[in-house]
């Protein structure tokens, strides 16, 4: 997105830069890597960051507001219930498209959200790479807010393993520790047993994630199939041992559930009875903090959304509107290119939104044409400030009509990405 940035990367970028910096990602976990990463990152002025952040504040303003819980309670009313559910997840993340208004200025769009997490490991993995192959200008960071990678997996660390920041960094002062890329330094603070819970985590196609997740911040990976229930308390077995779950790093998705096989389906209906456990998100969350949420958001830079079964009357102009199931995760569902009988023929309007189409600004130039890029910011929650601080980011680079892989099976400068933020001097 700047013009002087951008051309200076793409005469320096060569093939074989991009083939290193693929093999320095699979070095760390060789055969993990599952899903097409694109040939560059994205540079991001402090003006169009300031405007992120403004909404981002405003959104997470709604969050903690007194009718939060009584305006997403209609979000559960199709799921399973889960007991211990928290007042507030500790991890946020808020997808924002980069788009052009009416006077053709760049401006982001908040376009979905989740209270569930993202790949808030992988990507310090990623910020390395980069670095050790592309030449990154001075002034400029993934990490947002004043964060280093330093402070960003300390404070990662302590939302997953539930301490406090401040008890975190007390132990590092005491043990005179700095954090490292082994696990086996990592800090071991918490008397609660933290685990990262997926269905068939080691078939997941960002599973570079929770290898990542176990390097940094020690936490380990365990199937759904693996775990068991003695009264209260959960557990799971590793080399014969038996362990007991304290904390959940929650990966697992619901809808996902729904169609796995009786067995694990069975392992997952353990999660509804009164277990002595927390979660990190809790179940509840995903659907809370989702695009159910979309509606009640009203703002300069988040688009006009309706809930379909809400319609007063249906648009005439549907070529300005995407259509979108609430509960589909990684787009499955939406609908671009509207036509009158998409909305009659929906059997359960209330499980549908009307989301004011994005104006994608082919912002990013690359050596085969012009890409549309997708920031997604991660907020993790601040005990001491009492507030969701925006702390790291990932982006998405397409050339297909949505951010995704089936819209860009054939295009090369797409896929997964980092965005590097210009910072305040």
């Amino acid at each position: 997105m700047i013009a002087s940035i951008r051309q200076k990367f793409n005469a320096a970028f060569t093939e074989q830069s991009h083939q290193n910096y693929l093999a320095a990602l699979n070095t760390a976990f060789p055969g993990a890597l599952d899903f097409s990463v694109a040939e560059t990152p994205i540079f991001i002025d402090k003006n169009f960051t300031e405007k992120m952040l403004a909404t981002g504040d405003y959104v997470n303003q709604v969050i903690q507001s007194d009718q939060f819980n009584s305006i997403t309670e209609p979000s559960l009313k199709n799921i399973p219930h889960f007991p211990n559910e928290t007042p507030l997840p500790k991890c946020i993340v808020m997808d924002f498209a980069i788009t052009t208004n009416e006077q053709n200025e760049l401006v982001p769009a908040l376009i979905e959200l989740q209270g569930f997490p993202s790949l808030f490991a992988y990507e310090i993995l990623q910020d390395q790479c980069i670095r050790k192959i592309y030449t990154i200008p001075a002034g400029y960071s993934p990490y947002l807010n004043g964060y280093t990678k330093e402070k960003y997996i300390l404070h990662l660390e302590s939302i997953l393993k539930g301490n406090t920041l401040i008890e975190t960094k007390k132990n590092l002062d005491t043990n005179n520790q700095n954090i490292s890329d082994s696990s086996n330094n990592s800090i071991k603070n918490s008397n609660k047993h933290t685990v990262l819970l997926e269905i068939l985590p080691h078939q997941q196609k960002t599973r570079i994630d929770f290898y990542c997740t176990e390097k940094y911040v020690n936490i380990p990976t365990v199937c759904i199939t693996e775990i068991f229930t003695e009264g209260t308390h959960l557990y799971y077995e590793r080399e014969g041992n038996k362990i007991k779950i304290d904390r959940i790093y929650n990966r697992i998705i619901l809808d996902e559930l729904k169609h796995q096989t009786k067995e694990i389906q069975e392992k997952g209906a353990l999660l509804q009875n009164n277990l002595e456990i927390e979660w990190v998100t809790h179940p509840h969350h995903f659907f809370r903090i989702s695009k159910y949420l979309l509606p009640f958001l009203k703002h300069t830079n988040i688009p006009h959304t309706q809930f379909v079964d809400q319609l007063i009357e249906i648009p005439t102009a549907l070529d300005k509107y995407i259509l979108k199931p609430l509960f589909s995760f990684a787009g499955q569902g939406v609908i671009i290119d509207i036509s009158l009988a998409d909305i009659e023929n929906i059997k359960d309007p209330s499980g549908w939104i009307l989301q004011e189409k994005v104006n994608y600004a082919n912002c990013i130039e690359t050596p085969t044409g012009p890409a549309k890029a997708e920031l997604r910011l991660f907020y993790f929650w601040d005990e001491e400030k009492q507030q969701y601080i925006a702390t790291m980011n990932l982006a998405r680079l397409s050339k297909g009509k949505m951010i995704g892989v089936n819209y860009n099976k054939t295009a090369t400068w797409v896929g997964g990405s980092l965005a590097y933020f210009e910072t305040t001097n």
